[in-house]
């Protein structure tokens, strides 16, 4: 398939993928949604091709996209043409999120990566993608050890945890503890019942999401579900597992989890990950939820030395690193709508502010009040306007802020409310 660039402006809430790449601050955007595992020489393939045709930049996001930056016009297309002859397998049309190691976790109860492959198949035979709001998603959670309990979605089936025959739980708007719950359903009919809600949606409109619906009433849900849906207990919530350390596979082999610090790392340092990683005999990456990749099958005896190299090259080794608990969006001059340089000063937050919270908490460093990079609520939010950076506790960039600050003093005055808040004190 042939894939053309559109350079034309997009509205806010676009998807930029290979084929319609999105004008920001450093040039063009394309983002790609791998589906399984990507070889290590299929990855080495990508950093090339985000060096040779644009800046050399790339994002894992909170979702576990790909995004590569810097684009022009001519070099997108040339790119798309570089990812197509890799052979990556990734989605297209609506986002359908399984848990990183689907199909490879030994403590997988459900194979989402099949259920996700019948979702997008039956999906791709109707016109509901054209007629979905470009954010619509869903998530499918097998109830392995990397869960996507903390993963919003408009859709969720997850692996239900009761005893008895396997069952899928289907809940909307929301992730695993504010969704509302519609009941549990048989493997079998989970791809309709997905395809059902999401025709509820279309029918609401081009901008329609599930909690616009659930604000009203969540009737139609259950009633596009009624025939199918079984009663069942309430549901149960797993503790969520940060994607950053070991994991144990199937065969017996090792997943490294392994953070990208503020979600970027440049194709360099990406490149000598990857060859840390074939001289431990991996065998591809995954990429994860959470900003993060996961390289599958490491041997154990290999696993420290190739642990160590990760290290080194400055990625995220260890769940408590307080890296972790700081989100950045790309900031100025990167993005052109950015009043600060959101990721330039993380680091300085992460050292000075984020030891004070506990792993629960996080800090979010927004450079304008979009909040692309974390639209929910954080314990602490800056956010860059015309007039400096105002200050949100335990809110969104879109709520009041308690004070407004200078950025060079983020890093100084994030500290000082941090330690009040860790003394049960409010900021």
């Amino acid at each position: 398939m042939t894939l053309h660039a559109n350079i034309s402006p997009r509205r806010r809430g676009a998807c930029p993928g290979l084929s319609a790449p999105m004008p920001t601050g450093d040039g063009l955007l394309v983002r790609l949604q791998p589906i399984g595992t990507v070889s290590l020489r299929a990855f080495v393939g990508l950093c090339a091709a985000a060096r040779e045709c644009g800046n050399g930049i790339i994002e894992i996001t909170a979702r576990g996209s790909i995004q590569v930056r810097g684009l022009s016009g001519a070099s997108a297309r040339h790119f798309a043409k570089a990812v197509g002859a890799l052979n990556i397998a990734a989605a297209d049309g609506v986002p359908v999120h399984t848990n990183a190691l689907t199909g490879l976790d030994a403590e997988e109860t459900l194979d989402a990566g099949e259920i996700a492959a019948d979702l997008r198949r039956a999906l791709a035979a109707t016109s509901l993608a054209v007629r979905l709001a470009p954010k619509v998603s869903v998530a499918i959670d097998g109830g392995g050890a990397l869960g996507l309990d903390a993963l919003s979605a408009d859709l969720r089936l997850r692996a239900e945890m009761n005893r008895g025959p396997r069952m899928v739980r289907i809940s909307a708007g929301g992730d695993a503890t504010n969704a509302c719950d519609l009941g549990v359903v048989a493997p079998a009919q989970a791809v309709e019942a997905a395809v059902r809600l999401l025709g509820v949606l279309a029918q609401r409109g081009y901008d329609a999401r599930a909690r616009d619906i659930l604000a009203d009433d969540s009737g139609p849900f259950r009633v596009a579900l009624a025939d199918l849906v079984h009663n069942a207990s309430a549901p149960k919530f797993s503790t969520p597992h940060e994607p950053i350390g070991a994991f144990r596979l199937r065969d017996g082999s090792l997943a490294g989890g392994i953070g990208l610090a503020f979600g970027h790392a440049d194709e360099s340092t990406l490149r000598q990950l990857i060859e840390a990683a074939t001289a431990a005999g991996a065998a591809g990456v995954r990429t994860a939820h959470g900003r993060a990749l996961m390289v599958v099958g490491l041997g154990e005896k290999k696993y420290s030395s190739f642990l160590a190299a990760a290290e080194r090259l400055g990625f995220v080794v260890r769940a408590d690193d307080p890296r972790r608990r700081v989100v950045a969006c790309a900031g100025a001059p990167i993005c052109a709508s950015a009043y600060i340089a959101a990721r330039a000063v993380a680091p300085l937050i992460a050292k000075s502010a984020a030891p004070f919270l506990d792993r629960s908490r996080t800090i979010h460093i927004s450079g304008c009040a979009k909040g692309c990079a974390h639209p929910g609520p954080a314990a602490l939010t800056a956010v860059g306007t015309p007039d400096g950076c105002a200050v949100v506790a335990n809110g969104s960039p879109r709520d009041a802020p308690f004070a407004t600050v200078a950025a060079h003093e983020l890093p100084t005055v994030l500290a000082g409310y941090a330690e009040q808040m860790r003394g049960g004190g409010n900021a």
